[in-house]
């Protein structure tokens, strides 16, 4: 079970960062650590056009449910968002968010790395790479 500060969200729209600050943000915590994914223009040597994400929703959404709770048994973390956009992104369009609040600064980082280097590795969010000529499907780390 998710704590009732915790905000998670898939959406084909435009991710407001500012907004989901604004829920996470807490006067009893003197730390809020943002993380913000975006579109880059180059990667593994070919110049990317665009990015087409797809993700398995409900289980995607479960699976940052967990993550939330694995990062609450090794921190003091108040509130946590995890927030993926689906569907075709162009360069520099924000592609994740994470923002997570703490008591302290230290807490927060470590709970920020680790929710981006577990999504990556267990959440059901697929990438493909389109460039001049080509495409092909990204693994997570």
């Amino acid at each position: 079970m998710t704590e009732d500060t915790d905000f998670f969200k898939i959406t084909s729209d435009k991710i407001e960062v500012e907004e989901i600050i604004r829920k996470i943000s807490d006067v009893e915590c003197g730390a809020i650590v943002v993380f913000i994914g975006t579109v880059r223009k180059s990667s593994r040597g070919r110049e990317v056009k665009y990015l087409e994400y797809e993700a398995y929703r409900e289980m995607a959404l479960r699976e940052f449910g967990k993550i939330a709770q694995e990062i609450r048994q090794m921190w003091d973390v108040k509130k946590l968002a995890i927030v993926h956009r689906i569907g075709r992104l162009g360069l520099g369009e924000v592609s994740v968010l994470i923002v997570v609040s703490a008591h302290h600064r230290d807490e927060a980082y470590k709970a920020s790395r680790y929710t981006i280097e577990k999504l990556k590795q267990t959440v059901p969010i697929w990438k493909k790479e389109v460039w001049e000529g080509g495409e092909e499907w990204i693994q997570g780390s």
